[in-house]
């Protein structure tokens, strides 16, 4: 029942979800990274890193196995949150304590990346760039701010890897007043480095985003596999068809 809730709760908000990133900063393409390795590494930052704050309490640790990976160490290297492998991904930060601190309680990542698909780009394509551009603002109550999401309640948590920045922004003349001046944004500054050089963190962020994407749905290969096999049976049962139509009427005349 509290699945078939989220659920529904979801549905509700594509409607607003689809739109949300219309007309904002543009969407980067998220990269294809569909191998094991990858996506193991994803579990890790998705573990280390997201899962302090959000849940994703549609998920058991031990369907990370179709990821190669096994129970030992799943047990050792990310069951933090719980005490067996056959648990929910749950977080230990109380609603409450997350309203006061960041004003809102952090959305449930089950199926974020498929949430967040809009005619601007995929749900991933969302991701990997609100992932990548998040920059210091001490005007906020966190430090952070995003181009994705301004005034974004969430703090930019893997900062040490990617480093601390600022914006660097033009002044152009107002296209619809010339009398006028608007900012524009111009790149990113450095101010000090991270852990990481800019490719590194953007292999690393585009890992995060593929877990995000397989987490969505674990089943999608499998699904696809027989999605063929459906397919090649139906052809062939549709040519057998055709055939004895074709020799039926045949003996009719």
């Amino acid at each position: 029942m509290k699945f078939a809730k989220q659920l529904i709760a979801v549905l509700a908000l594509l409607p607003g979800l689809a739109f949300a990133n219309e007309g904002g900063h543009p969407l980067d393409k998220a990269p294809e990274r569909a191998s094991m390795t990858s996506l193991q590494n994803g579990a890790k930052l998705f573990v280390n890193h997201c899962l302090n704050c959000h849940a994703a309490a549609s998920m058991r640790y031990n369907r990370l196995k179709d990821l190669g990976l096994t129970e030992v160490q799943i047990k050792d290297n990310l069951l933090f949150s719980a005490d067996k492998v056959g648990e929910m991904m749950t977080t230990a930060l109380r609603p409450a304590d997350a309203k006061a601190w960041f004003g809102v309680i952090p959305p449930d990542l089950s199926v974020i990346a498929r949430a967040k698909a809009s005619p601007a780009g995929s749900g991933p394509d969302y991701l990997y760039t609100y992932l990548r551009t998040f920059y210091k603002d001490d005007t906020r109550p966190t430090g952070w701010n995003n181009l994705v999401v301004p005034n974004v309640a969430m703090p930019h948590v893997m900062w040490q890897m990617q480093g601390v920045r600022t914006l660097k922004m033009v002044e152009e003349k107002d296209p619809h007043d010339h009398t006028k001046t608007v900012h524009k944004f111009d790149g990113f500054e450095e101010v000090t480095k991270g852990t990481m050089t800019p490719t590194q963190f953007d292999e690393a962020t585009a890992d995060l985003v593929a877990y995000l994407e397989w987490m969505a749905e674990p089943a999608a290969s499998t699904r696809k596999k027989l999605g063929v096999w459906v397919l090649f049976l139906m052809s062939t049962f549709a040519l057998f068809a055709w055939l004895l139509n074709k020799s039926y009427w045949k003996e009719v005349k």
